[in-house]
């Protein structure tokens, strides 16, 4: 048999004891009788400062928004895509209509975004260009008219973004119907 060197015993020991440590700690994690303690629980009491409530549309008031924008689009044989994004800009839909071009539904999220960032209609934020033109520089915002904030009591709780008709003045026509869509 062939001698090893100090070396290669540490490390083979080393090995081992891991694997040994291991196996035993998975059989006693397997074993264990007693179940884990919870974690505290935080009492959802809107009075505790350290606790925020905020306001969201659900999946099917989004998609109702959406397809309101979309058939107000389709009433003038226009081609759209139509993007609903909560409150913190995540998107809850997008609906690509027929024949709508490629770029749309990455611009109508945009358009969305950008209305709920700022809690405004894109056509206004555009003009804000003239005077901070650093704004379109941005991540994931698009100063193009067509994108309309979805307000409760004033505060922003979701942006409605279209993209694809021949001008953002029509995109933001057919956001607004999404918008007036949750109304009724």
């Amino acid at each position: 048999m062939k001698k090893m060197s100090l070396r290669t015993r540490v490390l083979t020991g080393a090995v081992a004891a891991a694997a040994l440590g291991a196996g035993t700690f998975g059989a006693m994690s397997a074993n264990a009788s007693t179940p884990a303690a919870a974690p505290a629980a935080v009492k959802a009491d809107t009075a505790d400062r350290n606790l925020q409530q905020s306001t969201h549309l659900t999946v099917a008031a989004a998609t109702k928004a959406a397809q309101a924008a979309l058939d107000a689009a389709k009433k003038e044989n226009q081609r759209v895509s139509v993007a609903v994004v909560d409150r913190n800009g995540n998107t809850v839909v997008t609906l690509r209509g027929d024949g709508a071009g490629p770029q749309s539904p990455e611009s109508a999220v945009k358009k969305a975004y950008t209305a709920v960032s700022w809690n405004a209609p894109t056509s206004e934020l555009a003009k804000r260009l003239e005077q901070a033109p650093n704004l379109k520089d941005i991540p994931g915002t698009l100063f193009l008219a067509g994108g309309s904030p979805v307000q409760v009591k004033g505060a922003p709780v979701a942006g409605i973004g279209v993209a694809g008709a021949p001008s953002g003045d029509l995109d933001e026509k057919f956001a607004a119907a999404g918008v007036a869509a949750l109304g009724r």
